[in-house]
């Protein structure tokens, strides 16, 4: 743990982020170690408690709350989507992914629910973001708008549905919508709002008690700033703690709405790591939770989605290592990366977690060099 401070300090005294929290357990053994400040002005210091913007890693969590209505028997894999969401019941296909947007096809089948999981709806981002189908989702899914900037879902999703898919159902992995459109088909499927679901179902018998899509006042003097890196300008500031999480937004996204810590992120682990139980609490059965950290791609759809999945796989709402590509890779690792700098993996064949959250965007889907000199620390 030593260096693995040593390691997080440097990156803090060489301006790639204000501070650091990283994490790492081993059955009951756990050591969490803090860098830095929870601001440029080191206002605070970074501590294990410190509550930081987790983008993409709210994705896991989504998945797992639909799980629990498929075990409710509120949902079912098989099912579509439509049932749900009526909006989503005649998209249309573009021809060829490179072509225009007009140029379309009726949908081959249904979009159902193990769509929704396995982010093979149709909709998504592509390692190509030239291409026109791309081009007009990203119109209405602006991933440079803040969340809390978004319009209520049932807006969103009429708009997504004059949006041609790229790939027919099923037929290819696309990343981002397809974790969006998971909490949407949560709150109609369970009649609560997303937020409340969570709350309800996951965040509290877990105890995950600074899970949430918005920060109270109370909270906020441990809640972190949020900075974009400049080539040469160093740290722009794009949010601080008093700004966009100081309110739910009208649409609380399943793909990257919530705020957390180490410690809530490492409760929701272990609960994986069980089996779907954690300290007396049954959330999922063991067959949910095999299914949630499993591999559903083929190695023609993981191909063109190397981009992001650097030759992973995908579960449902996280990556799946089938190779030892790298030192920290292991067959079976699962976990993902979120774009306000963190990242949280489980091993469930050792019962390893490993986290690291930081307060820095990424500028692209590559994982960034701290997050890599961290996996490498913790392998």
């Amino acid at each position: 743990m030593s260096a693995l401070h040593d390691m997080l300090r440097r990156h803090v005294d060489d301006g790639t982020v204000p501070g650091a929290v990283g994490l790492v357990a081993l059955g009951d053994d756990v050591e969490a170690v803090a860098a830095g400040s929870a601001d440029t002005a080191g206002s605070a210091p970074m501590s294990r408690e410190t509550i930081f913007r987790i983008a993409s890693l709210t994705k896991p969590i989504t998945a797992a709350a639909v799980l629990t209505l498929l075990e409710d028997g509120v949902l079912g894999l098989a099912d579509p989507v439509a049932k749900w969401l009526p909006e989503l019941a005649e998209p249309v296909v573009v021809r060829d992914p490179a072509g225009p947007v007009d140029d379309v096809v009726p949908l081959a089948r249904p979009i159902t629910v193990e769509d929704l999981l396995s982010s093979r709806t149709g909709w998504g981002l592509h390692a190509d973001f030239s291409l026109p189908a791309v081009r007009a989702l990203t119109e209405v899914q602006d991933h440079g708008t803040p969340l809390q900037e978004w319009p209520e879902p049932d807006v969103w999703l009429e708009r997504l549905s004059r949006v041609p898919l790229l790939h027919q159902p099923g037929a290819a992995w696309l990343y981002g919508t397809s974790s969006a459109l998971q909490g949407i088909l949560v709150a109609r499927a369970s009649g609560r709002t997303f937020p409340e679901f969570l709350a309800e179902r996951i965040f509290a018998p877990l105890g995950m008690r600074d899970t949430a899509f918005a920060v109270p006042a109370a909270k906020r003097d441990r809640f972190t700033s949020f900075y974009f890196p400049h080539e040469t300008k160093g740290l722009r500031l794009v949010d601080g703690p008093d700004g966009d999480y100081s309110r739910t937004p009208a649409f609380p996204s399943g793909g990257g709405g919530l705020v957390s810590t180490a410690d809530d992120l490492l409760a929701f682990a272990r609960m994986l790591l069980g089996g779907g139980t954690a300290d007396g609490h049954r959330l999922l059965g063991p067959d949910s939770v095999r299914r949630m950290t499993a591999n559903h791609l083929s190695a023609a759809q993981r191909e063109p989605a190397a981009l992001f999945l650097e030759g992973q796989g995908w579960g449902y709402g996280g990556g799946v290592d089938l190779t030892s590509a790298q030192p920290w890779n292991v067959p079976g690792r699962y976990g993902w990366i979120g774009g306000t700098g963190t990242t949280a993996h489980l091993v469930p064949a050792t019962g390893k977690v490993t986290i690291l959250l930081t307060q820095v965007s990424m500028t692209n889907p590559t994982p960034p060099p701290l997050m890599r000199d961290f996996w490498r620390a913790t392998a």
